[in-house]
C-alpha cells in the first residue's frame, strides 16, 4: 500500500505531465497551422533518432491524429546507422508497444564514414549526406509525402547563432521547407516547443532514451557551446531565448545589410512617409519588459488550451 507523500507525488507528477502535454500539443497543433505543416491525405515519415525530442514529436502527432478533422497517417523511421555501442533493440522493442507503421533501416555508414575520413578528420559533412540520402530514398519507398524531424524551437536559435559565429550567415533551422533535392517537404512541428518542457516530458512518460552523441560529432561540442552561452543569458536575462525566437519571426530586411534581399543600390526617397524608416539619431526604441518575458508571463497566466488541426 503506497503512503499518503508517496501518492501526493504521483498525483503531482501526473499533474504535470497532464500540462505539459497539452502545453505541447498546443505548442505543436499552432507551428502545424502556422506553417502548414499537415494536409488532408497526408503520409508522414516520423524520423525517430531514439532522443527524447524524436520521442516527444512521435507521441504529440499520435495525439494529434486521434483527433484531428483531417486524416493523415504516420509511419516511423529509425536509421540504424551501426555506430559501436548503439542498442538496437530498443526503437524495435518501443515501436511494438504503439499503434503505428515502423520501418528500422540499416545501413552501415559508419564503415563508410571510417574507411574514407582519416582518423582525427570530422566526419560530420559525409555522415550527414549519407544519412540524407538514405532518408530520402526511404521517404519514397514509403511514399511519404512530409519528412517529419524533432527539431524544437531552441535547435532552431542556436542553429541561426552557429551560422552566425562559425558560418558568417543569418541563417537558421526553417519549419517547413522543401528538401535540397527538391523531391521532399521537410517539416518540423516541434518548432514552437520549448527544450526543457520537452525533456520533462520524455522524463515523465519514461521514454527509452538512446544516447544522442554515439560518434562525439564535431558539430555537437560546437552547439554544446552555443547551448551553455544561450543557458547563461536566459539566467542572466530571463525571457532572452523567447524573444530570440520572436526575433527571428520579425525579420526587416531593410534593416540588416544584405543587397540580394533589399535593394539597397537603387532605393530612392519618396517624400511619403515610412514607418520602417530610418530614425537616424534616435535611440533603438528597446521595451522595459522584454518581448519574449511578457510572451511567458502572459501564456502562463492562460489556461493551457489543445490547439487541434484544422
Amino acid at each position: 500500500m503506497s503512503s499518503p507523500a508517496s501518492h501526493s507525488a504521483q498525483t503531482k507528477a501526473k499533474h504535470t505531465l497532464n500540462k505539459l502535454e497539452k502545453r505541447l500539443r498546443r505548442s505543436t497543433g499552432q507551428a502545424i497551422k502556422d506553417f502548414n505543416m499537415i494536409e488532408d491525405g497526408d503520409r508522414i515519415m516520423v524520423c525517430l533518432s531514439g532522443g527524447k525530442d524524436s520521442y516527444a514529436m512521435l507521441d504529440i502527432l499520435m495525439q494529434l491524429k486521434r483527433v484531428a478533422p483531417i486524416k493523415f497517417e504516420l509511419v516511423a523511421v529509425n536509421l540504424d546507422q551501426k555506430q559501436p555501442g548503439f542498442p538496437e533493440h530498443i526503437l524495435p522493442e518501443y515501436l511494438e508497444t504503439l499503434d503505428i507503421e515502423y520501418k528500422i533501416v540499416e545501413e552501415n555508414t559508419y564503415k563508410i564514414v571510417t574507411d574514407i575520413i582519416e582518423e582525427g578528420k570530422t566526419t560530420c559533412s559525409l555522415c550527414s549526406r549519407l544519412r540524407r540520402g538514405i532518408l530520402y530514398r526511404t521517404a519514397k519507398e514509403l511514399k511519404a509525402t512530409k519528412i517529419a524531424l524533432g527539431h524544437h524551437r531552441d535547435d532552431m536559435i542556436e542553429t541561426m547563432f552557429l551560422n552566425m559565429f562559425y558560418g558568417g550567415k543569418l541563417k537558421g533551422m526553417p519549419a517547413k521547407l522543401a528538401s535540397d533535392n527538391g523531391e521532399h517537404m521537410v517539416i518540423r512541428p516541434l518548432a514552437y516547443c520549448k527544450e526543457e518542457e520537452i525533456a520533462q516530458y520524455a522524463m515523465l512518460k519514461e521514454f527509452p532514451i538512446i544516447p544522442c552523441n554515439l560518434c562525439g560529432s564535431q558539430e555537437n561540442l560546437q552547439r554544446q557551446n552555443i547551448k551553455a552561452m544561450i543557458a547563461q543569458w536566459e539566467v542572466e536575462h530571463p525571457g532572452r531565448v523567447a524573444t530570440m525566437f520572436t526575433a527571428m519571426q520579425n525579420v526587416v530586411p531593410s534593416h540588416l545589410a544584405d543587397n540580394s534581399i533589399f535593394d539597397f543600390k537603387n532605393l530612392q526617397k519618396t517624400g511619403l512617409p515610412n514607418a520602417d524608416g530610418d530614425v537616424a539619431l534616435d535611440k533603438p526604441d528597446i521595451p522595459a519588459i522584454p518581448v519574449g518575458l511578457k510572451q511567458e508571463q502572459d501564456s502562463n497566466g492562460v489556461e493551457i488550451q489543445a490547439i487541434e488541426l484544422n
